[in-house]
């Protein structure tokens, strides 16, 4: 990740444990494309320790994922990474696309060197970016 076009803040979950929240600065080419209205959750859950953080070897997997996912859709825009929530017994990873279709093939290619992890994928509709903008308030509240 591009430590400058990337902020992290902490949050909390619903249950009040802790929830680090990364956003994506660098969206607006996406965000100006009508296109790209559809918001997908790629949702990793796993064992967390007391703080409901990943261990170390599950945390070092889940990011050679999302090097492999961001280099995906470096190469073929068709969805952009836009935020991050890892806390609480899970990994999201939030993308806006143009096709959940095509969406679905390229994740599949990216996650083909892994063995099957325990993914499961949420899409909806999400045109004005209305998810998107309440991530951003965790930044807001950074500063």
């Amino acid at each position: 990740m591009e430590n400058d076009s990337w902020w992290t803040a902490p949050a909390e979950s619903e249950n009040g444990r802790l929830i680090m929240v990364t956003g994506n600065r660098d969206v607006a080419k996406f965000r100006g494309n009508p296109r790209f209205s559809i918001r997908i959750e790629v949702t990793w859950e796993y064992a967390g320790d007391t703080s409901g953080m990943p261990d170390t070897e599950t945390s070092q997997l889940m990011e050679q994922v999302q090097d492999a996912l961001q280099a995906e859709f470096r190469k073929d825009p068709v969805a952009v990474l836009t935020g991050i929530f890892t806390g609480d017994g899970k990994r999201e990873w939030i993308f806006y696309s143009l096709s959940t279709h095509i969406f679905g093939k390229k994740l599949n290619q990216a996650l083909e060197p892994f063995p099957l992890l325990p993914l499961s994928v949420y899409c909806e509709n999400d045109p004005a970016w209305e998810e998107y903008d309440e991530m951003s308030q965790a930044e807001i509240r950074m500063d």
